[in-house]
């Protein structure tokens, strides 16, 4: 369920939707019916050190976990760490996420509430 490829960050960041939220940034693109979902996760060296980069990654990864289940559809989701994510809390991190996610309407009407 992870991208791992260079080549789909790519192809994300080529032809899909790109949004700005808070500490992150939301690259996706929809996939056709019957396919699983996939996250990718960014955290640049900008961000800090290895631990700091470790946790920012897991804080997006389990925002994404939590909230899959309301997604539309399945989508390719490539989700990049901004430097203003340093040493906030989850919730902070999961707001942002739902907020993205409802603005791009990636998510339905249950899961925006």
């Amino acid at each position: 369920m992870r991208i791992k490829h260079g080549r789909d960050f790519a192809r994300v960041r080529e032809q899909g939707g790109r949004l700005s939220c808070g500490c992150l940034v939301a690259n996706w693109l929809r996939l056709p019916a019957g396919s699983a979902s996939r996250l990718g996760v960014v955290a640049g060296a900008k961000i800090g050190g290895a631990v700091v980069r470790t946790r920012v990654k897991r804080l997006l990864r389990e925002s994404f976990r939590l909230h899959q289940a309301q997604l539309n559809g399945p989508v390719d989701l490539v989700l990049v760490a901004r430097s203003s994510i340093v040493g906030r809390n989850y919730q902070f991190v999961e707001r942002d996420f739902v907020s993205a996610m409802c603005r791009a309407g990636l998510l339905n009407a249950e899961g925006c509430q």
